[in-house]
């Protein structure tokens, strides 16, 4: 008889590490947002990878920083709850950045942080860096934690990314699978349009005003015809935001829904139609129920 395996793997690191694009990578689609912009991840996204008879349920946290405001002090207990909870926990650190203060923070807190789970090192973007700065950043690391495995990765390009999932497979707990075969995230589908969206919001805007801003599914209506519409609101945190984000006659708005539906449909491989209303709400990065919705605990953001 098959003995099948099924745990969790928490993805930690400094914002922009490349968690989320390893995620994907891991998962074989989109399920959690990339941009060239940090601190994008918020809540902890779950994707489903399948191994031979393992099931691997990857957490994406939230990047570790040094928090400021009460959304970001929840983003990184957010981080730091999925790697305690996880079975492995797999350090992400960029190759060519080396150890900065961040990641000195991150290892000073880890043995307290996730008690004896397995932690394996993934040094990542090796193809920016030369074999000797390589190695002798792996053995500052090793001397610095007692990684169980360390793995040279290109979590863009795909180097290495096999082994490590190969590896994971085999460190996860015996027991049944968790989730149907074929699912590969367990956020709502509401959620992850809201991503998408925001992800646009996040690549097309410039400078603070994409960290001033949410977006949520406010409505998902099924059509007869195989369709869905969508509704989604974009809170901004002032009427100026407000302004920028519709743009001139409405065209900056116009271009990111047509993006964020174009993907959306690409996910669900159906046709949406898809309205955008963007809302003022001074005090949003104040309320409960905003955070909610993006999975992340309220009072874990109090100072």
């Amino acid at each position: 008889m098959t003995t099948t395996r099924a745990g969790f793997v928490a993805l930690i690191g400094e914002p922009n590490a490349g968690k989320s694009t390893l995620l994907n990578r891991m998962v074989g689609a989109k399920v959690s947002i990339v941009t060239h912009k940090v601190q994008t991840t918020r809540a902890r996204i779950r994707g489903v990878a399948m191994e031979g008879d393992s099931q691997i349920v990857f957490v994406d946290t939230p990047g570790l920083f040094r928090p400021r405001r009460r959304l970001d002090r929840a983003m990184v207990a957010a981080a730091w709850g999925g790697a305690a909870d996880a079975d492995v926990v797999v350090l992400l650190i960029e190759a060519h950045r080396g150890i900065t203060p961040g990641v000195e923070s991150i290892l000073e807190a880890l043995s307290g942080r996730v008690g004896d789970r397995p932690v394996a090192l993934a040094i990542n973007k090796i193809d920016r860096v030369e074999a000797p700065q390589l190695l002798e950043l792996t053995k500052q690391l090793n001397e610095r934690f007692p990684f169980v495995r360390t793995f040279m990765i290109s979590a863009e390009r795909g180097h290495g990314v096999d082994a490590l999932r190969e590896w994971l497979a085999a460190e996860m707990p015996e027991g049944p699978w968790l989730y149907p075969e074929d699912q590969i995230a367990d956020l709502p589908l509401r959620m992850i349009a809201a991503e998408m969206t925001r992800e646009k919001l996040t690549l097309r805007l410039h400078e603070e005003l994409p960290y001033q801003l949410t977006v949520e599914t406010e409505a998902w209506d099924e059509r007869k015809d195989g369709s869905v519409r969508i509704d989604q609101v974009i809170y901004v945190a002032r009427d100026g935001h407000k302004g920028i984000l519709l743009g001139k006659k409405g065209e900056t708005i116009k271009t990111i829904g047509q993006l964020a539906r174009a993907e959306i449909e690409e996910f669900l491989g159906r046709k949406v139609h898809l309205f955008l209303q963007v809302k003022v709400r001074p005090n949003w990065l104040e309320e409960a129920e905003r955070y909610s919705e993006m999975g992340l605990d309220f009072s874990d953001g109090k100072p």
